[in-house]
């Protein structure tokens, strides 16, 4: 194991803290969300045969996800660095779920090498969403172009009672 390797060993297992969703699911959200990837399933819109057995109008599976936004009143990290040459308009909060930034690899090139989405069940309307993630496995490899460090990230989102309603586990992929 290199060294590198040794150094992100203490970032697995560890947890951001839980944050909840500026903003609760709600019917105008949940129609912008349906009508922008084209599924505008009638057990989204309002109380129908087809929702019932959720409880009522429910939100696409994976709208909890995009549910992560800017407060009114935080400021706008874009907007702060509008001046900064060297800002890349990567925010390290919104890009890797609250988690502290992996130190080690600070000058890294990032990649996503994918998603895996564990569904299970839909957020309904009037539901406040909590998200948390952790790093889940930091490994090293080598490839024939050098090593590469995979980094996957799991992040939790829960209802307002706690249940669950996605588990995603995303992979990035850094390299020198």
């Amino acid at each position: 194991m290199s060294a590198l390797s040794d150094s992100l060993k203490k970032y697995i297992g560890m947890k951001s803290t839980t944050e909840m969703a500026c903003d609760s699911v709600e019917r105008g959200g949940v129609r912008r969300y349906a009508q922008a990837i084209m599924y505008e399933d009638p057990i989204f819109d309002k109380p129908c045969a087809n929702n019932e057995r959720y409880g009522g109008p429910v939100a696409p599976p994976l709208y909890p996800t995009h549910l992560a936004r800017r407060a009114f009143g935080v400021p706008d990290p874009i907007q702060a660095n509008a001046r900064n040459i060297d800002f890349d308009g990567i925010v390290a909060a919104t890009s890797s779920g609250g988690l502290p930034a992996l130190e080690p690899l600070n000058g890294y090139a990032l990649l996503n090498g994918g998603s895996e989405i564990e569904f299970f069940r839909y957020a309904r309307h009037g539901e406040t969403v909590s998200q948390t993630s952790s790093y889940a496995d930091i490994s090293e490899k080598e490839t024939s172009k050098g090593p590469i460090v995979l980094v996957v990230t799991e992040t939790e989102f829960r209802n307002g009672d706690g249940e669950l309603l996605i588990r995603t586990r995303r992979t990035q992929i850094r390299r020198k």
